[in-house]
């Protein structure tokens, strides 16, 4: 199988013309051949959306003007309150819904915090069951959810001790996420404590915080729009990228779309970081945080892709076609997503 345009290729995303080869048997690219082709596609990994709470699907836009606190935090934000009344199928079929708009719209993988315990996580697994996207599952609420799913997802560092639960990750060789300095600083070094393998918002560090993070190495999830919506501020995109790796992530569905073409564009034009900056957090930081091998277009790599019709009405006569996959294109422009040998 081949697919053919302009690639955006490796972690520089060099726009080649030519084909991706892809081989039948395991998905994954073969090889990518720099030659004359007749497509005007644009051919870029697919997205990878490294924090996201799809059981808010059974809410969206519920709780207008509501602080953060009372629209999310456990154990009686309107979310948890929502959640507790909705029966399981009814969150099954809502999160399916938000499954199934991020892999027409290019994302081949979302790093979940699910809540619900060990029954959240086995309502998310019947919710995709059948879908091509991956959902990955940091469980909350108990060590036995993070044992049934992929990882555990903590809400911040003033909300309990998680030590227990991060040892028992780190035992069992899953990655061990937590939100911190969302609303203030004041949870950040109690989780750096921790020794988390990922951190969630980290919108308000201090210069101790940043040299922390630099030192343990530690992975952020940046959230913009979600940020912006609940007015906890902006995280310093461009102190926190000179320390460490970042990824992107759509936060709540109750308060945005899983849209990584929506969050992408929000970044770029509110930061000073580069468009292949963010698409890397786009792609292959997300995939690399939970050991996933795909996120480029490089031979060896799974062939999760993502193509986009170069010449459509919004695309057409771009003359930097990273810039405008990320401050430009849109669901509107997907083309096909290839999620493996089948091209499906």
């Amino acid at each position: 199988m081949e697919r053919t345009g302009t690639i955006l290729r490796g972690r520089e995303f060099e726009p080649v013309e030519g084909r991706v080869v892809i081989d039948d048997d395991d998905g994954r690219i073969e090889a990518i051949e720099e030659t004359a082709v007749d497509s005007s596609a644009i051919i870029l990994p697919a997205f990878v959306n490294a924090h996201t709470h799809i059981g808010d699907s059974i809410a969206k836009e519920a709780g207008g003007g509501l602080s953060l606190e009372e629209l999310v935090a456990p154990p009686d934000g309107l979310k948890h309150r929502l959640l507790r009344a909705a029966t399981q199928d009814e969150l099954a079929a809502a999160m399916r819904r938000s499954l199934q708009f991020m892999q027409e719209s290019g994302t081949a993988a979302c790093l979940e915090f699910r809540e619900g315990d060990v029954e959240g996580v086995e309502t998310l697994e019947r919710a995709s069951a059948g879908l091509e996207i991956e959902p990955i599952a940091f469980g909350r609420g108990s060590i036995d959810a993070m044992r049934a799913g992929d990882g555990y997802g903590a809400s911040g560092a003033n909300d309990a001790d998680f030590a227990d639960e991060r040892e028992a990750t780190h035992e069992a060789g899953k990655p061990f996420a937590i939100h911190a300095g969302e609303v203030d600083a004041s949870d950040i070094h109690p989780a750096l404590d921790l020794e988390p393998d990922v951190l969630v918002h980290m919108v308000h560090p201090e210069p101790d915080h940043l040299e922390r993070v630099a030192d343990q190495e530690v992975p952020i999830v940046v959230c913009p729009r979600s940020n912006l919506v609940t007015d906890v501020g902006l995280s310093p995109y461009r102190e926190l990228h000179e320390r460490t790796t970042l990824a992107l992530g759509t936060d709540n569905v109750m308060l945005n779309s899983p849209s990584m073409f929506r969050e992408m564009e929000f970044l770029a034009k509110l930061s000073d970081l580069s468009a292949t900056e963010i698409l890397r957090m786009a792609t292959v930081n997300g995939a690399e945080i939970v050991d996933r091998e795909y996120g480029l277009v490089e031979p060896g790599y799974e062939a999760r892709l993502l193509i986009l019709d170069g010449d459509s009405h919004n695309l057409a006569g771009a003359r930097d076609p990273v810039r405008a996959v990320v401050r430009r294109a849109g669901v509107d422009d997907v083309r096909e997503v290839v999620f493996g040998p089948d091209g499906d």
